[in-house]
């Protein structure tokens, strides 16, 4: 087969439409004094319009932040954890309380340091610190 209708075939080949619809954390709540140095794992899961779905989400497939249940991101501001482009939070030292996980698309990127970016689709997870 010519390598232009290889090329022609495969580009073809990626107009699925297909449309991530929901985003989920598991586990849905965690301890941290519960994990290994209390460094927690989540994963996020991913529905989707057209199969495979559901289907484990990484960092390529969505943005990483503590923030709120509305999918707001915490800038620059001390949200009580931290949390890697992995999905692994670990707790601020001295903070007790709850901290709200999140995973999902960026609607926007804000410019000014101390506010964070909204989420667009998003799940959301709890971290209790000790």
């Amino acid at each position: 087969m010519p390598a232009g209708l290889l090329l022609l075939l495969a580009i073809a080949g990626c107009g699925s439409n297909r449309q991530l619809q929901s985003v989920s954390l598991s586990p849905a709540s965690a301890d941290a004094q519960n994990f290994p140095n209390g460094h927690v794992p989540f994963i996020a899961t991913g529905t989707f319009s057209k199969p495979p779905s559901p289907m484990n989400l990484t960092s390529k497939d969505v943005f990483w932040c503590v923030g709120s249940s509305n999918g707001g991101c915490i800038g620059n501001a001390n949200p009580g954890a931290n949390l890697d482009q992995n999905g692994v939070a670990q707790c601020n030292p001295g903070f007790v309380g709850t901290a709200t996980i999140l995973a999902g698309t960026q609607s926007s990127v804000m410019m000014i340091p101390d506010q964070g970016s909204q989420l667009k689709i998003f799940g959301s997870a709890q971290l209790t610190c000790p």
